[in-house]
Order: structure tokens, then sequence, then C-alpha cells
């Protein structure tokens, strides 16, 4: 989201100079004085690394001998004011209409710098999402990048010892040895050269087998290996092909082999659950590497998608690199630096990973394309389905995303790859409608009566409840009470097992209460059941002979947990996968013969026009996971909604009729593909600044008069974290004009000292 702090945001008036009269000042605000085209030596255009949003760069700096091969995408700690920052060359001039003798020239450069196509993605990054190029270039820095250059990490070097041919020579009888000195060789030996820290002899033991030249010991540079457990371990030989996988990779083929750029290069491959989706991409990735290009493959969470990254590192060994959060400091900057260097040609990761900076890319896929996460939350506020759409066009590379419930906006625009059939030819397993209407408890008669199948059979099964906690909130029986959160407009959760309730939005904790603090009632009631309240009724009804694993966020907090808990379900003989939306993400157990969605109609009671596309995915989803193995399985969707199309069309495997329909009546409503969503937040402490504010947005906006454009609210939103807010919505037919109406909006609002306790934001392609 494109966040904008209150205060002026006018141009800025003169320049911050440098202390001292002997060095030169630099052009710091965007101030043209005067006009000087002269040829002067190289300027560097910079985009400091600065969230100020009065100060509007590129500004010129002079560029001296000793850094004649500054380029585009170089990392330079330049003066700025009295301060020292980082800042991204973005052009390289030859001419300046600044006197040249008030240039500033960089402090230093960086050793590492980024290639110049993420410096223009991040520039298009900016405008796109209506942030800023500084904001959108902090995105693509080296990981441990400082804010004035500074690293926080660097490579990693140590003393490694090596066994030399003379060593070899010994172990085979050609030296005498002490048992010791025989173990240190041998380990050598099997192990290849290792840390001299590491070495079962020791520093001095190694250096005196140095000293006879069995050993040699240099200082090298040694790889940060990230540490990522492995599910679903599968063979690295590719398995046979069926008709439609082939027929896939034939189009895919011609695709990569043609020179042309353009969105005529996009593919949708919709596959049913288990149609072998994974396969084609792997093969796809392998004719990009034999065509000497690089390939980026995007998973919804990292965490929740080991299957993938197992089955390329398989299939690719260390030509993999992996990118994403969870990872240590030194990992990131090492499998980084791998891309940089060539090292590394694949990489998987989540939506941050299309920013991984590979030469000379021919293919980024999207698995899983349908899944809200690819959206960012920061600013700049990115999708990045849209982001890597735009990459691939700009390198000439094939765009393939993958799924087995498509977004209708992929459906309308992508060219459509089809995989109808499972892999295995096995059919989708049948989906059973339960209507809850009749029922009392989170568990309907029939999903108790199948559980007690799976229990008996030593089987598994998957249970989807998108709600974690207890229960969802308490009220007082006597006076009606509701336990709310201080600062959100939202009850609280209770976490039985932390003895708190907790809001779920901005993470507000107090313990659970015992009585009612209004009137004194010991009649606390609790409504609703969430992960945690249904693994314990699960534990009770069913026993210890079938182990639950309860999958959610807060069981998964810890760094690794989400990989260990889907490895244990994996090697467990028996059990059930309790979780939210996480246990629908991707995964592929052979031997889970039931999943059962409980609440399914939950999400189509968001305010949300996606409500129902949302529904059908989450449903479709996890009865994908069952019926994979060879004992078969089924379905069972509990809800109040039993008649709702998105829960019929799950039910009936049916993607091609819900988005038929969907797609019709989002063009009636004007919603997307058939129109673009910008949506425009403000937010105070302040009663009524928030709403006001939206009103002059909407004024401007209406003022501004973009073509195709229809403005709605502004309306009041729940307060979140202690501020007020309210929201406007922009509907456009032609996006680029409305994208620059609302950031031009936004702009001038919060450069009116009326709204300045206010903050604003804009998020283009809301989810």
């Amino acid at each position: 989201m494109a966040d904008r702090g209150g205060g002026g945001l006018g141009r800025c008036r003169g320049t911050p100079g440098l202390s001292g009269p002997a060095r030169p000042r630099p052009s710091a605000c965007g101030v043209r004085v005067g006009s000087y085209p002269r040829r002067v030596p190289p300027i560097a255009k910079v985009e400091p690394l600065t969230t100020a949003r009065v100060l509007r760069g590129p500004f010129d700096y002079l560029l001296p001998e000793t850094l004649a091969a500054v380029g585009v995408g170089s990392l330079l700690v330049v003066p700025f004011g009295h301060r020292r920052v980082l800042g991204v060359v973005v052009e390289l001039a030859g001419e300046t209409e600044i006197a040249p003798e008030r240039l500033a020239a960089p402090l230093e450069a960086l050793e590492l710098g980024l290639p110049a196509d993420l410096v223009r993605l991040a520039t298009w990054m900016a405008e796109e999402y209506c942030s800023t190029p500084a904001r959108a270039l902090t995105l693509v820095l080296p990981p441990g990048t400082g804010a004035t250059g500074r690293p926080s990490v660097r490579a990693r070097s140590a003393l490694v010892a090596e066994l030399t041919d003379a060593g070899a020579a010994a172990l085979d009888g050609a030296a005498r040895l002490t048992d010791g000195q025989r173990a240190a060789l041998q380990a050598l030996r099997d192990g290849g050269p290792v840390p001299a820290a590491d070495a079962p002899s020791g520093h001095g033991g190694l250096r005196r087998l140095a000293g006879r030249g069995l050993v040699a010991m240099e200082r090298r540079e040694l790889r940060r290996r990230p540490r990522l457990a492995r599910v679903g371990a599968r063979s690295p030989q590719p398995p046979p092909l069926t008709p439609a996988q082939q027929a896939a990779l034939r189009r895919l083929g011609e695709a990569l082999r043609d020179p042309g750029t353009g969105p005529a290069k996009r593919f949708l491959l919709h596959g049913v659950t288990g149609s072998g989706k994974t396969e084609v991409y792997l093969q796809a990735a392998a004719e990009t590497l034999s065509r000497g290009r690089s390939t980026i493959v995007l998973v919804p969470e990292i965490a929740l998608t080991p299957q993938t990254v197992g089955r390329f590192q398989e299939r690719f060994g260390d030509t993999v690199a992996v990118l994403h959060s969870q990872l240590g400091s030194g990992e990131r900057y090492d499998e980084w630096r791998r891309l940089r260097d060539g090292t590394a040609r694949i990489c998987v990761g989540p939506r941050s990973a299309v920013f991984a900076p590979l030469a000379d890319l021919g293919l980024i896929v999207v698995d899983e394309e349908h899944d809200s996460s690819y959206k960012h939350e920061g600013d700049p506020r990115y999708d990045a389905r849209t982001v890597a759409a735009r990459r691939a066009e700009a390198a000439g590379a094939v765009l393939l995303a993958g799924t087995a419930t498509p977004r209708p906006e992929s459906w309308r625009t992508m060219e459509r790859l089809v995989l109808a059939e499972r892999v295995d030819g096995r059919p989708l397993p049948p989906v059973e409608v339960v209507d809850m209407r009749e029922a009392a408890g989170p568990l309907h008669p029939r999903t108790r009566e199948a559980l007690d199948d799976v229990r008996r059979d030593r089987g598994k099964a998957i249970l989807l409840l998108n709600r974690r906690g207890w229960s969802n909130f308490l009220s007082c029986r006597s006076c009606g009470r509701v336990w709310e959160c201080p600062d959100c407009d939202v009850a609280l959760v209770l976490h039985r097992a932390a003895g708190q309730m907790a809001c779920h939005h901005c993470g507000h904790r107090e313990a659970a209460p015992e009585l009612c603090p209004s009137c004194g009632s010991l009649s606390v009631a609790r409504h609703g059941a969430g992960t945690e309240r249904l693994e314990r009724e699960l534990s009770a009804a069913l026993g210890e002979g079938l182990p639950i694993f309860r999958l959610d966020s807060d069981t998964a907090a810890r760094r690794g947990r989400v990989a260990e808990l889907l490895h244990a379900f994996e090697a467990a003989p028996a059990g059930i996968l309790l979780g939210t939306q996480m246990v629908a993400k991707g995964h592929d157990f052979p031997d889970v013969t039931l999943a059962a969605v409980l609440d399914a109609d939950a999400t189509l009671r968001f305010p949300d026009f996606r409500a129902e596309e949302r529904t059908f995915a989450l449903i479709a989803q996890l009865a994908g996971r069952a019926g994979r193995g060879p004992r078969g399985g089924r379905v069972l969707v509990q809800t109040l909604a039993a008649e709702a199309p998105p829960v019929l069309c799950a039910a009936q495997h049916d993607a091609e009729g819900f988005i038929a329909g969907e797609l019709s009546r989002r063009e009636t409503l004007g919603y997307p593909p058939f129109a673009d969503l910008i949506r425009l937040v403000c937010a105070s402490p302040q009663p009524g600044a928030a709403l006001a504010a939206a009103q002059a947005v909407r004024e401007r906006l209406d003022a501004a008069g973009a073509p195709g454009s229809t403005v709605l609210g502004p309306a009041p939103l729940f307060r979140l974290r202690g501020r007020e807010r309210a929201q406007v919505v922009v509907k456009a037919r032609q996006r680029r004009p409305a994208v620059r109406a609302a950031g031009a909006a936004v702009e001038a609002v919060a450069a009116d000292r009326a709204h300045r306790g206010a903050s604003f934001s804009v998020d283009v392609d809301p989810q």
C-alpha cells in the first residue's frame, strides 16, 4: 500500500548543502538553477533511498575517474544534505542543466549492484502502484544492504583443508600414519574439503599434515546453505508424460523458441489437482536451461510448499537457489549472489522471488496463481502476478501460471493449456455436500462417521476450519457484553491454551475473563469453534489411536515448524491434519482418503466481490488433497448454503462452469477483469478526520474526471489499531489515467494542511 504520512508534500524549497565551503553542494532537491547545457564528466542520476516523499529524484552527481565503472544499477553512497545515504543509479548522462561546480561526487560504490532490468522494473512499479521509486527500489536491493551503505552481512570465508594427491597415496599405504592422522585424511577423502575448524583432528593436527604435504590449506569463501525440510521426496528422473502434458510442453517449447516479446507468451496451465502441473513446470524449466536461459518459480508461501522446492532441487541440484524471508541473513545473501553471478539459474520462492537478479530470463512460473498471498501488503502494494507478467514481457520470457482453480482475470486474458485428468488415471474424489442447518456443533454426524472410518482403517484425513483459536468471541449471558479489542472494532478471539484473548488484526492480547467486569456475572459464554477447540474435541472423540497435527498460525509461528508438521503427518502411519487454509495449499499426500471442509460458506459472508471465487477455490483445492493414492478417497463439505453456486460447482469439480457464471456476473457489475479497482484508504486517530480526508480525495477525483472511471464512497471502515478509517474506491475502464488521477488526488490532499493529521494509502488491484 502506498502510504503517505500527513503534512506537506509540495516541492522542496532550497538545496540542502554540505557543511564546509570547500565541498561542492549536490543537486539534492530537484531545483534547476539556471541552464548549463555543457559537456561534463559522466553524470549519474541517482535515486536516494529515503522515505521522504517531498524530495523527488533522480538527482545528479558527478562521477570521478575512480568511479568510471559505475552504471545503471550501481549502488552508491552519496552525500545528501548533511547526511550520507545509499542511492541507486537509474541513468547515466553526459550533460546536466545544473552548474557542474555545484554537483557533488559520490562517496563510494558498493561491491554489489542491481541488474539494470530490475531498476527499470522498480521504476515501473513506483508508477503503477502510486509509490515512490525509492520505496520500490528497496524491494530489489541485495540482502543485507543498509540504508547508509554499510552492509549488515558479508561473504563468509574460512580456512579450508583439502586432501592432496600425496595424502591420498599416504592413505593407500605410501606413508606411516597414526590412527588419528589416518582418520583425519579418510574424513577428507569421504567428505571433501572441510573448514579447518570442523575437522575432527583439530587445527593443529591439520597443520602438521599440511607440513608433510598431505593436506592443502587455504582460505576460501564458504556458502551458507539454506536448511529446508524435505516433504514428499520423488525420483530425480522424469516420469512418463500424459498426452495432455506432452501437448502443453509442445506449446511451451514453441513459445520458448520464439524470440519475440509481449503478452502473447502468457499461458494459464489449468490442471485438476493431481494432473501433473509440477512436472510440466520441471520440464519447461529444463527446456529453458538447455537454451541458456534462467527460470523463476513463484510459490504462494515457501513454508507451505516444501514439496515444490524439494522436487526442483532433486531435479536440478545446485542450479536451484531459494529466496524467502525465513532464511537467515547470510543464507539469503549467498543465494542472492549465486543468482546474480549466474552460478544458480533457477530461483524458487514466494512473491519476493519475482525480483531474483537473474540474467537471460526465459521462464517465470506462478504456481497456484489463484492465491491471494501473491499480493504484497507493504508500500508499494504490488501484485507479484502482475509484476511477473511485466518482467516476463520485458525479457521476452514465457509466463506460465498454473492452478486447478483459475482466477477469472487469468481465464479471460491468457492462452489456456488444459490438464483435465489426473496422471494416474484415477477419478477425482466424490464430493458430498452436508447441510448444517439441522446440525449442532462443529461436526455433522456424517463427518463423525467418516472420521470413525478413517480411524478404523488406520487412514489419514485433512480437515479445514478457517478459524483459529478456541472460540470466535465471548459474551456475558447476563448483560450482553462482548469482549472487543480496545484498538480495533472487532471481537477478541479466545485462545484457551494460552489463557488469553487476542485480536487477529493488531495483535492485542489480554487475559481470558473468569467473570464479567461490567456486571460481575460468572455466565461468560463462548461462541463458535476454532481449530484449537476442534483439536480438543477430536482427541476426546477419536482417542489416542489417531494423532492430530494442527497447522495454523498459532502452531506454525516458529521458523521451520510448518515443514516439521507436514513431514510428521507424512511419516505417520495414520492421522488427521487439521488447520486453516494452510492445509489446502498444494500438498501431495497419496494416503489421504478423507478431506472435509467445515463451515465452507464462511467466506461467502465476506463483503467482497471475490467471496464466491474464494469459496469455490477453497473447497476445490481441499477436495484435491484426497484420493491421490490407490485407496481412493472422498470429500465432505459442511455448509449452511448448500445451494450456493460456488459450493455446487466445487462439489462437481466444475471450474469452467463456475468461471463462466462468475465472468457474466462481473461483467454486469463492472468488476475485474472488465474494470480495474483502486482503493484509497484514509486513516486518522482523530474522530471524523479520516472521513473528511476521504471526502476531499473524492472531490479531487471527481474534478480530475478520469475517462471511464466511477468513484464510490467515501465509506467508513472499522477502526484499526486505534485509527478511524474511511475508503474511496475507483472502478476504472481505463487503468492508466485512473491510477494517475488517484495518485495525484492523494498527493494533493496529503499536502493540504487541513488534513495533516491523516495518513493515506493507495491500493491498486486490492485483494
